[in-house]
């Protein structure tokens, strides 16, 4: 699955941390691919077991770290455990099928 990251219309260069939590019944190889993201902000990438994420080429992947954890099964239990652990959540999006994913970041 390639995830595309870029930023809000509004923001040109994003930079600020951002902690991403890519969950899936099966292992995947979650592909990235960002645009105007600053490098040198730290951006972690929590990743269901099994699975990996490929950083395209370039210093991005000098500044993002990627973690395995066992989550939650149901959606709600998962959407409780990323508040209790990282203290808010801006976003939520479940797909059943998808080979590409557009997430926009910013304020």
């Amino acid at each position: 699955v390639t995830l595309h990251l870029n930023p809000i219309s509004s923001v040109h260069i994003h930079q600020k941390p951002l902690v991403f939590l890519l969950n899936s019944p099966l292992p995947l190889v979650w592909k990235l691919k960002t645009e105007r993201l600053a490098p040198g902000i730290r951006r972690v990438f929590v990743v269901s077991l099994g699975s990996i994420v490929q950083f395209e080429k370039g210093n991005f992947s000098l500044s993002a770290e990627t973690e395995e954890k066992l989550f939650p099964e149901k959606n709600e239990h998962l959407l409780q455990w990323a508040q209790k652990e990282y203290g808010a959540v801006t976003s939520f999006t479940e797909l059943k099928i998808s080979r590409n994913i557009y997430i926009k970041v910013g304020e």
